[in-house]
C-alpha cells in the first residue's frame, strides 16, 4: 500500500515554481490570501494537519503555534533569519527550524534609496496632489524638497552586505558615506566600501540621512530613541529598512511632532502589522509594508531555498540553512 504524502502547509501564496517542487512530493496547503497575514487561529488549525510548515517572516511562529501539533516535522521558513520563530521551544521539541541565504541585499538597498528619494523630494506628496488634479506649476515652491546629490549619509550597522550596497548607491550620488558599528571593518574593507567611520554621536550629528542596518538583538531594541535623534540635524531624514524594534517609535513620533528632524522613510516597524497612526498622518513620512525583498527574481530564489530544505528533511539529508542543528543529536 503506497504511503501517505507528507502534508505541507504554506502560510501565504510564494513562488507557483517552489510550490510545483513540492507538489510533486507532498500534499500542499495554503492560505491563498497575499493581502493579509494569515490569522492566528487559521495558522494553528492549518498546523495541527500539517507535518511541516512552511511561513514567511511575518508570521509570529510562537510556543503556542508550535505546541499545536507534537508530530511537526519541520518549521521551514522563507526568512534569512528566524526573528519571528520561538526556536527554543522548537528545538525542545527536537523540531529543526531552517533559513534561507541572505538573498535580500541589492533589492533591500534598492528600497532603502528608494525611500531616501521618496521623502526627501516629496514624490508621494506630489502623486497625490497630481491625483488630485492640482499642479501648482514647474517652478512653484510649494513643494520644495532636500538635496540629495552631494550631501551625508550615515550607516548605523552599516558595515554589513545591505550597508555596503546602499554605499555603493550613495557614491553614485556623489555623497559622503560614513558608518558606525559596534565592531569596526578592517581598514581595506572600509576603503573597498567607500566607508568612513566615525562614532554614533558624529555620525548622528553630521548626516543628512541616518539609515539604519544593525540587526535586531537586546542591544539594538530601541537603539534610536529620543536621545539619538535630538541629536540629528533639524534638517536630516531617517531611513529604516532593517527592522522596525531598532527605532523607538513613539520617540520617532515625538521628534517628527516637534520636527526636531525633517522626516522619515519607513519600510518597517515596532509593532508590525500595526503602524501608529500618528505616522500614517504625517505627510513628511514615507511608508512602505515591508517590502524590502519583494521583487520576482528574490521571492523566487528564497522560496526554493525553502523547498530545498524540505526536500533534504524528506530525503533524509543534512539539512543546508538549519538553525537548531542540536534537535538531531537530542
Amino acid at each position: 500500500m503506497r504511503a501517505n504524502k507528507p502534508r505541507i502547509f504554506v502560510t501565504q501564496p510564494v513562488s507557483e515554481h517552489a510550490l510545483k517542487r513540492l507538489r510533486a512530493v507532498a500534499s500542499v496547503k495554503m492560505f491563498a490570501d497575499a493581502s493579509r497575514i494569515i490569522p492566528r487561529r487559521t495558522l494553528i488549525e492549518a498546523v495541527r494537519k500539517a507535518d511541516i510548515l512552511f511561513c514567511l517572516l511575518h508570521d509570529k511562529i510562537d510556543r503556542a503555534v508550535i505546541e499545536a501539533n507534537p508530530n511537526l516535522r519541520l518549521i521551514a521558513a522563507q526568512s534569512i533569519t528566524p526573528s519571528n520563530i520561538d526556536v527554543a521551544a522548537a528545538t525542545a521539541r527536537r523540531i529543526p527550524v531552517t533559513v534561507t541565504a541572505p538573498l535580500t541585499t541589492e533589492a533591500t538597498a534598492d528600497l532603502n534609496f528608494g525611500l531616501m528619494l521618496a521623502v526627501a523630494r516629496r514624490m508621494i506628496e506630489g502623486d497625490r496632489m497630481a491625483r488630485a488634479g492640482k499642479f501648482p506649476g514647474g517652478q512653484s515652491a510649494h513643494l520644495m524638497g532636500a538635496y540629495v546629490w552631494g550631501k551625508t549619509i550615515g550607516l548605523i550597522g552599516g558595515g554589513g552586505l545591505i550597508g555596503k550596497a546602499v554605499a555603493r548607491r550613495a557614491h553614485g550620488f556623489s555623497m559622503r558615506v560614513l558608518y558606525w558599528t559596534p565592531r569596526r571593518k578592517p581598514e581595506h574593507e572600509e576603503r573597498e566600501a567607500g566607508l568612513t567611520y566615525v562614532p554614533l554621536d558624529r555620525l548622528l550629528r553630521e548626516a543628512d540621512f541616518v539609515s539604519i542596518h544593525s540587526p535586531l538583538n537586546k542591544e539594538t531594541r530601541h537603539q534610536i530613541g529620543d536621545r539619538e535623534l535630538r541629536l540629528m540635524k533639524k534638517t536630516a531624514y531617517i531611513i529604516n529598512t532593517a527592522r522596525g524594534p531598532i527605532i523607538d517609535e513613539a520617540a520617532l513620533v515625538r521628534a517628527l511632532t516637534k520636527k526636531q528632524i525633517a522626516g522619515a522613510g519607513l519600510d518597517v516597524f515596532e509593532h508590525e502589522p500595526k503602524i501608529d497612526k500618528a505616522l500614517t498622518k504625517m505627510p513628511n513620512v514615507v511608508l512602505t509594508p515591508h517590502l524590502g525583498s519583494a521583487t520576482p527574481e528574490v521571492r523566487e530564489a528564497m522560496a526554493n531555498i525553502v523547498v530545498d530544505n524540505i526536500l533534504a528533511l524528506l530525503g533524509g539529508h543534512k539539512l543546508p540553512n538549519c538553525v537548531n542543528p542540536q534537535v538531531f543529536a537530542l
